[in-house]
């Protein structure tokens, strides 16, 4: 399966707390449900057509604390994206959690970036992440995500946590496609390519 990483950003790259002010209050970030007003019928259409590429879901520990609370509520059989939340298979990375109420879910616990290595050798489409912006930062330190699907909100909070990092090693990613959503939403998506190619600007070879 291809690992691929969901994530609604600022323009300041903040990942922390999009849907709820009390979602995620974590090192006192107060800024949270910044993406909701954003969301509308044609967003939820493209994340439907996402999801329905999925064959498995990966979660940190508290996404899944939090999707296990609210996807359940949410049965109904003509909902694709429910269907597929509910349905599908599960993997949650932690050390921690003991349990997992909403499944069918395993734990991963010790050397995560193994264990997702893997996964994705098992057959399928997707492997996706949604969030959990702490574990996408491990995975990418470890160079084990092959695509990401950026949802980029028109706001800058100047506070939270940011998925990319001081100390990532260098990647390349090719951009696969851009679009706009009704909403103002910018939607980008990459494929991993070759890493980085650091060179210096010549003014006459860059204008011929």
């Amino acid at each position: 399966m291809k690992l691929v990483l969901m994530e609604f950003l600022t323009l300041d790259g903040i990942c922390q707390g999009p849907g709820a002010p009390d979602e995620d209050t974590s090192d006192g970030f107060t800024r949270g449900g910044w993406f909701v007003p954003f969301l509308e019928q044609g967003f939820m259409q493209t994340v439907t057509g996402w999801v329905g590429q999925a064959d498995a879901f990966l979660f940190g520990r508290r996404t899944y604390e939090s999707f296990a609370r609210d996807w359940p509520k949410m049965d109904d059989p003509n909902d694709p994206i429910a269907s597929k939340m509910n349905g599908l298979p599960k993997y949650v990375a932690t050390n921690s959690l003991k349990g997992t109420p909403w499944g069918p879910a395993t734990i991963l616990s010790g050397d995560i970036a193994v264990q997702v290595a893997d996964l994705k050798q098992k057959p399928g489409r997707e492997l996706q992440i949604h969030g959990s912006g702490r574990l996408a930062h491990s995975l990418l330190t470890a160079g084990l995500i092959d695509a990401f699907r950026l949802v980029v909100a028109p706001v800058v909070l100047g506070q939270g946590r940011k998925l990319f990092q001081d100390g990532l090693a260098p990647a390349g990613f090719k951009l696969i496609n851009v679009e706009a959503t009704p909403g103002g939403l910018a939607v980008h998506s990459y494929e991993k390519a070759d890493a980085p190619v650091f060179e210096t600007y010549d003014t006459v070879a860059a204008w011929r």
